[in-house]
Formats: C-alpha cells, sequence, structure tokens
C-alpha cells in the first residue's frame, strides 16, 4: 500500500528540441566468419562422436485407473472447504479486534463463503467462542458485521 499518493507519480523527462531528427541506430557488430565455421565444425563433431542412446521399446498394456476428475473434485473440495471455514474465522477475529479495513476485505468471501454448511458452523462455534470470553458487548458498527454475516447463514 502506498498512504501518500504523490510519491507513487514518476516523472519523466520530456524529449529535447530535435531529438527525432537525430538517429540512434547503433552499429551490428561484424561477424567472424571463420570463427562461425568453426563452432558449426565443433559441434557437428561433438554430435556425431556421441553415442547415440537407445532403448528397447517396450509395449504393454496399463490398466486403466480412477478417473483424474473425480480425485481432482475431491482434492479440491477439501481445500476449498478448509480455506472458506479459515476465512469465514479471520473474519470474525478482524470484527472483535476492531480490525474494519481487514472485515471490509475478507467480508465478501466470507459472506460467499457461508452458503456452506460447514462455514455456517464454524460462524457459530466462532461466536460461542468469543461470547465464552466476555467479549460479547459490540459497537454499532460490529454489530453490523456480525448480523449481516447471520443474515447470510439463515437466507
Amino acid at each position: 500500500e502506498n498512504p501518500n499518493p504523490h510519491i507513487a507519480f514518476q516523472k519523466v523527462p520530456r524529449p529535447t528540441e530535435g531529438s527525432h531528427l537525430r538517429v540512434h541506430i547503433l552499429p551490428f557488430p561484424q561477424i567472424n566468419e571463420c570463427r562461425v565455421q568453426e563452432l558449426l565444425q565443433e559441434g557437428l563433431a561433438r554430435s556425431q562422436s556421441a553415442p547415440t542412446a537407445t532403448r528397447g521399446d517396450k509395449k504393454c498394456v496399463v490398466p486403466a485407473g480412477p478417473p483424474v476428475v473425480s480425485i481432482m473434485e475431491k482434492g479440491n473440495t477439501v481445500f476449498n472447504s478448509a480455506q472458506r471455514l479459515e476465512v469465514v474465522r479471520n473474519c470474525i477475529s478482524f470484527i472483535f479486534e476492531n480490525k474494519f479495513l481487514e472485515t471490509e476485505k475478507t467480508l465478501p468471501a466470507a459472506l460467499r463463503a457461508l452458503k456452506g454448511k460447514a462455514a455456517r458452523h464454524c460462524l457459530t462455534q466462532e461466536l460461542g467462542l468469543h461470547v465464552k470470553q466476555n467479549r460479547a458487548i459490540l459497537d454499532h458498527q460490529q454489530f453490523d458485521y456480525i448480523v449481516r454475516m447471520m443474515n447470510c447463514a439463515l437466507q
């Protein structure tokens, strides 16, 4: 983050008058034909002297395993579910710690996560933990965030 927007601007100097008339092309270096031929000959000699590694191809039948799609779906749902629960936990902790900037960033993702049953269960558990810690007194903005999350969970 850059809190001062004036620092972010970079000043680019304007070109001088007549700069478009000057030619800025550097000359291409001369190629030494003898050196090029030597390098080509060395490469050809190496490739001809190196033994060619050939393996005998074995033909075999590979048994069909489980479809790849099902494996990918299972792995993603576990990761997605854990990630969504973490987003809900983080959002609730940001609310109770009065970190409203972080809350504003994570709240949309937390509200989307609350469409799942596990995230709704996580919400109730986290709120229950905060009540047990005697931090149940909320200011207006905290109360608004919690009510929004609960409304989303109930819908």
